[in-house]
């Protein structure tokens, strides 16, 4: 089904004032979510808004509170959330690095007992918006093992990169260090089609595209084997260390998901290069990369982001689509 951004909104707005959230913050929460599923990420807006709610209702999302800066070094800063919204301390703290970039040409925060921020991307999009290259992450739960294990150690730890272009067609990477998310997991099985290639093993230590099987197990697929291993580990000892929070062992031993630690850098590039230069340079490669030999000629190469853009533009004028179990899961909470 196809339901226009502004009935969107207004139904999240709705609920979240519903809920006595801040009039401030229910504009931000309902905004981010519904951009996100305007983008065509579903996973990680409207289909986890009901999730949110359920949290702030178990007492581990504190809606009155607001993020502190605990630390400041030049340009890197170190903020605790609170146990507040994960949207809205995220929003924040990368707004923050951005002032900091733009005085000083690169931003660091480092943020602790935050949650979930739903769709990394958002504050990809953010720095971009702004001119500035972007590059944030997160921790996790324990939800993915460690190459060559079983049990699940490891975070799959999502981690964005943006590059901004004058024309808003910002290059933005938005992975989890696993090779198929759980919000992307959950949808395909909501959707009851299987996955592209495989994403994790079911119950025989067998490879699946089966996400129901997956989503059993918990045992999903690293991105790049050991590569993407190696790299959740790294993640998880800077945004731990950096924000002074909880690395993925302490998360394991809370009963949800909560207390995470993230870190957001927006670096300034105008401040040791023109514009024109840092545009040139942007255009040129991706034009060459677009330009290459295409194995099926209905898949174009996209560059990261290429797709987001295309579909906002889309939905904006058709509708976003929402699977109908979902609106009505979320229309549920107007009761």
């Amino acid at each position: 089904m196809r339901i226009s951004y502004e009935e969107v909104y207004e139904t999240l707005y709705t609920i979240l004032i519903k809920k006595e959230i801040a009039e401030d913050k229910a504009k931000i929460l309902a905004e981010t979510i519904t951009n996100s599923t305007l983008d065509g990420v579903v996973s990680h807006g409207i289909n986890r808004f009901t999730s949110v709610l359920n949290l702030l209702d178990e007492g581990l999302i504190d809606k009155d509170v607001e993020p502190s800066c605990q630390a400041s070094f030049g340009a890197i800063e170190r903020w605790d959330g609170h146990q507040g919204f994960g949207i809205t301390n995220a929003k924040l703290c990368m707004n923050r690095a951005i002032e900091l970039a733009q005085e000083f040409g690169i931003g660091i925060v480092a943020l602790r007992n935050t949650n979930h921020w739903l769709r990394g991307g958002t504050y990809g999009w953010q720095a971009a918006d702004a001119g500035c290259i972007g590059l944030c992450w997160t921790n996790t739960m324990p939800n993915m093992p460690a190459w060559g294990a079983t049990d699940c150690r490891l975070g799959n730890n999502p981690m964005v990169i943006a590059m901004p272009r004058a024309n808003q067609e910002h290059v933005v990477l938005d992975m989890a260090m696993a090779q198929f998310s759980y919000g992307n997991l959950t949808t395909a099985s909501l959707e009851n089609r299987q996955l592209s290639i495989d994403g994790g093993f079911n119950r025989d230590g067998q490879l699946t595209k089966d996400p129901d099987e997956i989503l059993e197990t918990s045992r999903v697929l690293q991105m790049g084997f050991w590569k993407g291993s190696g790299l959740s580990l790294v993640l998880d000892l800077m945004a731990s260390a950096l924000s002074g929070g909880n690395s993925v062992e302490n998360i394991g031993k809370l009963p949800k998901e909560t207390s995470i630690s993230q870190v957001f850098i927006a670096i300034d590039p105008r401040k040791v290069n023109n514009s024109e230069d840092i545009e040139a340079t942007v255009n040129q490669t991706l034009d060459y990369i677009k330009a290459s030999e295409l194995d099926r000629t209905d898949r174009p190469v996209r560059y990261p982001g290429e797709r987001a853009y295309a579909t906002r533009k889309e939905q904006r004028e058709a509708g976003i689509e929402i699977h109908e179990d979902i609106w009505k899961e979320v229309m549920s909470n107007l009761l």
